[in-house]
C-alpha cells in the first residue's frame, strides 16, 4: 500500500510550495490541466472539453470497491448537498474507473446514479485509464483473483479538483476534515465563470 501512497505524498510535499489559499492541499503548480479521452456512461467517447464550464472533482475507483469508493463518493455527495443549489449546479464529480474489465458504461451509470446527478462515471481501455492515471500520479494495482474470479483493486484515494477551465486547484485526501473540503469545494464553485 505504501507504494500506492508515495506518488500522492510527493504531490502533497510539492503542493506546500504554492501560494493559493486552499484549506486542503494546493496542487495548482504541481499537476497538469485536465486532459483525457474516455468513455462516458452512454458509451460515447468524451474528452475534458465535454465537461468544461463546471468545477470538476476527479476521483479514481471502481464499482466493486468495498470501502474507499462508496465512502468517498458519499462524503462528496454530503458536501455537495450542503451547498446552495446555485453552487451545487456548478460542480461535477467525474468517477474514473480503474477496473474497465468489470465497469461497463451501464454499470457505472447505475453506480453513480445512486450518488446524484452531479456524479458521472467514466471508463475506457486499459491504455486510456493508464494514461489519465499516470497524468495525475494515481496508482492502482489488481489483487489476485479468488477462486470465484473476484478481485479487489488497490488504488489511490485522493480527490483532485479542477476549475471550470480544467486547471488544477486542490487535492483532498481522506484525512482532510469535511469542513475544509466543503470550504474548498464552495470556493471552487464560486470561481466558475470568473476567468
Amino acid at each position: 500500500m505504501s507504494k500506492l501512497l508515495f506518488p500522492l505524498f510527493v504531490v502533497m510535499i510539492l503542493a506546500g510550495c504554492t501560494g493559493e489559499d486552499w484549506r486542503t492541499q494546493d496542487v495548482s503548480d504541481v499537476l497538469p490541466p485536465l486532459d483525457f479521452k474516455l468513455v462516458n456512461e452512454n458509451g460515447n467517447t468524451v474528452t475534458e472539453q465535454d465537461y468544461a464550464g463546471k468545477a470538476t472533482l476527479l476521483f479514481f475507483g471502481y464499482t466493486h470497491c468495498p470501502d474507499v469508493c462508496p465512502t468517498t463518493l458519499a462524503r462528496l455527495r454530503a458536501i455537495l448537498q450542503q451547498l446552495d443549489g446555485t453552487l451545487r449546479d456548478r460542480v461535477q464529480v467525474l468517477f474514473v474507473s480503474v477496473d474497465p474489465k468489470r465497469d461497463t458504461p451501464e454499470s457505472l451509470a447505475t453506480y453513480t446514479d445512486a450518488f446524484g446527478p452531479e456524479f458521472i462515471g467514466l471508463t475506457g481501455s486499459k491504455a486510456q485509464i493508464d494514461d489519465i492515471a499516470n497524468r495525475y500520479r494515481v496508482s492502482y494495482s489488481y489483487d489476485e483473483p479468488d477462486e470465484s474470479g473476484n478481485y479487489n483493486v488497490s488504488h489511490s484515494s485522493a480527490v483532485l479538483a479542477f476549475d471550470d477551465q480544467g486547471h488544477p486547484t486542490f487535492m483532498a485526501i481522506q484525512s482532510e476534515p469535511n469542513e475544509a473540503v466543503k470550504a474548498d469545494v464552495a470556493k471552487l464553485a464560486k470561481m466558475v465563470g470568473q476567468h
